[in-house]
């Protein structure tokens, strides 16, 4: 179960193991801000603790890429985040199981984020090497970079944490 670490001033940074959440919170360093539901961590001397959803730091921490206006590098791990996993093709709510290209590869397309969507399989396998005007198809949303934070938060991004997480892209 991960754990969103937000910075002193409520930014996120990264998602955390609960056990590193629990550490966080236990030496004074970062306090709990969000508890998971009703669930408790019963410690071997007995003590009970909140399981923890969403924690705070209680001192702001910066690192090199906090405050970078470069867009992140092209990963299958990104787009997931940004295609939040789902198939891009509108009117589908099928799994985005594989990287289409919007522009064919033998047509020129490259690899990146403006020409590359998430597909299910048999939206993708439908497609081939043809456009999506070709088919008629439109996409959900017109493809580009995500911001820094989405890529940060992919796999393990919750429902519940879209009040701390901006779900836009940059």
């Amino acid at each position: 179960m991960t754990v969103l670490l937000l910075n002193a001033s409520f930014e996120p940074l990264c998602t955390v193991s609960w056990k590193r959440a629990m550490t966080l919170v236990v030496t004074g360093r970062a306090e709990l801000v969000e508890q998971d539901g009703d669930r408790v961590i019963r410690s071997a001397g007995g003590r009970e603790f909140p399981f923890p959803n969403v924690v705070r730091l209680i001192r702001m921490v910066s690192y090199a890429g906090m405050r970078s206006t470069q867009t992140p590098r092209f990963s299958k791990a990104g787009l997931n985040a940004r295609d939040r996993r789902t198939c891009q093709v509108a009117d589908c709510d099928e799994r985005g199981a594989t990287i289409d290209h919007v522009t064919p590869r033998s047509r020129g397309g490259d690899t990146s984020w403006e020409n590359c969507v998430l597909m299910c399989q048999g939206h993708n396998s439908r497609k081939g090497d043809r456009s999506l005007n070709e088919l008629g198809w439109t996409l959900k949303q017109r493809p580009i970079a995500p911001s820094a934070a989405v890529v940060t938060l992919d796999a393990t991004r919750r429902p519940e944490w879209d009040r701390w997480v901006t779900p836009s892209v940059s």
